[in-house]
């Protein structure tokens, strides 16, 4: 297998102007999946911040947004510790879908990890899936 992207598509009952914010805003990032140290805006890097701030290091996650077109395409760097500081790229897709939101994940780049590839396509996999769950109640 040569292609190591997770692709995941959810449907939430929200405008997508609804969901936007919560994929952007660092308290409404922190309900669902991780508070970031500043409001996701592109061109400016950012820190997805661990629920426990006391360790040394209070970033979970970390990179650079890319693409940012309100409320429809949001695109970032994406790495933290696990991946070694290899950079992945998470793409978010917002449809307006008979009065809700098509919410499309393109989470790409795993193939030039130097270690496990299908272990952290998993990990990823499962993370996304678990992250989706809280985001479908905190943001319908």
């Amino acid at each position: 297998m040569t292609d190591a992207t997770l692709t995941k598509t959810i449907f939430i009952n929200a405008a997508p102007e609804r969901v936007w914010t919560y994929l952007v805003e660092p308290d409404k990032l922190a309900r669902w999946f991780h508070e970031s140290d500043k409001m996701l805006d592109a061109g400016h890097d950012y820190a997805l911040l661990r629920e426990n701030k006391d360790k040394p290091d209070p970033k979970m996650c970390w990179g650079r947004v890319l693409v940012s077109e309100p409320p429809h395409r949001l695109v970032y760097t994406f790495t933290h510790a696990f991946l070694g500081g290899h950079e992945t790229e998470v793409a978010w897709q917002l449809e307006e879908a008979f009065g809700g939101t098509k919410l499309t994940l393109v989470h790409s780049g795993f193939e030039a990890f130097t270690g496990d590839v299908f272990d952290m396509l998993t990990s990823h996999d499962k993370g996304w899936d678990q992250h989706f769950t809280r985001l479908r109640v905190v943001a319908s």
